[in-house]
């Protein structure tokens, strides 16, 4: 079966949800949204905790609250959501083949939006050495299991485990250890190759600058072997590990469509209004790095709209801009591309910065050098506004993103 829509928006977190929101109210014509899990709402539905802003009483939200919100906000909107239905692969340029239920589609759309968000690198990934034994989870596949069978009881802690060693140190893993603990699951420790942890993990100890050497176990698990900074081994008992964190972008799709990924988020190179280099294809929310808080992606699903609408207009889009690059401490930046607009920059550093100056520069030429109050984190992204890429040059060469830190107590 073939159909044509407007816009197809493949996705629904808070960034494709936000997106095809704002898109629907704009008039921009037949919005649909696929999703390839059972129900709409993206990661925030396994959340069980607060942190994803307030209802209209300034009440906080929950994840599921918030997830149940932005589904709200797309269906008054006229959006058509559709569940249970993957995106397989491209059929053309702007035409997508689709698996559903009621069988094989192909949907051609006028605009296609990228929101596939992002997910925890498992085990296998990571490496770890050991045999394949029962008791290894992510945190996503944890949340899910706990909120499944409910909190406590035999029946989850028996799919959970009793004792849990949760791997990583970013604020992920104190929600793992929070999920763990509601599931009377004990924390024997969290362990991280940072040289400096997340805080909120209550009792549970941390060890930082370690890393898990070996899974023990073969059935069910029975312990980690974990190395230290000074290569001495130990061994922690435990049935269950949770991999936290050490997120990498789901760019199947943007990757089979010829969407080369940036060298440091891995997601598909956009400009600052989301277009990428595929005339006709935007890309928005976790997708484009891993990972920022939904509010955060929800922001960006609602930015691409006005180019999105350009585009419908039929006006031509943009030079697709200059390439940014980082030097130094800094992991990545978004957007890729720069043009002559003035933009914010997304920019998330690979270890802790104590007061660090932020530098943007052209071929040598300093665009904007500023020192930051406070301290940079690895697991938290700062935002640099517009005046930090006023003046690029469109017909320039590279704009380098850089850092110079203040030395790192241990």
């Amino acid at each position: 079966m073939s159909r044509v829509v407007d816009v197809l928006v493949v996705g629904a977190g808070p960034a494709g949800l936000a997106a095809a929101a704002r898109l629907a109210a704009a008039g921009a014509g037949r919005v649909e949204v696929l999703e390839r899990e059972r129900a709409a709402g993206g990661v925030p539905r396994h959340c069980d905790h607060p942190g994803f802003g307030a209802d209209h009483r300034g009440r906080p939200l929950d994840g599921p609250a918030y997830a149940r919100r932005a589904v709200r906000a797309a269906l008054r909107g006229g959006v058509v959501v559709r569940t249970g239905v993957s995106a397989t692969g491209w059929a053309g340029p702007l035409t997508l083949d689709v698996t559903a239920p009621t069988g094989l589609e192909r949907i051609r759309a006028r605009a296609v939006v990228l929101a596939t968000g992002a997910r925890e690198r498992p085990r296998s990934a990571r490496l770890v050495p050991g045999s394949r034994p029962a008791g290894v989870l992510t945190t996503g596949e944890l949340q899910q299991t706990v909120r499944l069978f409910g909190p406590g009881g035999e029946s989850v802690r028996g799919r959970v485990g009793r004792r849990a060693v949760v791997v990583g140190g970013e604020p992920v893993a104190r929600h793992a250890v929070s999920t763990l603990r509601a599931a009377g699951v004990e924390v024997a420790a969290v362990v991280t190759e940072l040289p400096r942890a997340a805080t909120g993990f209550g009792a549970a100890p941390v060890l930082t600058r370690t890393v898990v050497a070996e899974l023990l176990g073969r059935g069910r698990l029975t312990g980690v072997a974990v190395r230290g900074r000074d290569g001495r081994t130990s061994v922690l008992r435990c049935d269950t590990v949770v991999f936290t964190g050490d997120w990498i972008p789901d760019h199947e799709l943007a990757r089979a469509r010829g969407l080369a990924p940036a060298p440091g988020t891995r997601g598909p190179v956009t400009d600052g209004a989301h277009r990428t280099v595929e005339p006709g294809v935007f890309a928005v929310g976790n997708l484009l790095h891993g990972v920022e808080p939904a509010p955060v992606a929800a922001a960006e699903g609602r930015a691409v709209a006005a180019a999105v609408l350009d585009l419908l207009a039929g006006l031509p889009a943009p030079a697709a801009g200059v390439p940014v690059v980082t030097a130094g401490p800094v992991r990545w930046v978004t957007p890729g591309l720069l043009g002559p607009a003035a933009v914010p920059l997304l920019v998330r550093p690979d270890r802790r910065l104590v007061r660090p100056v932020l530098t943007v520069a052209q071929e040598g030429a300093p665009l904007r050098r500023e020192r930051l109050r406070g301290e940079l984190v690895p697991w938290r992204s700062v935002r640099l506004g517009p005046e930090w890429t006023r003046g690029v040059d469109p017909a320039g060469g590279p704009v380098l993103v850089g850092a110079e830190e203040c030395p790192e107590t241990a």
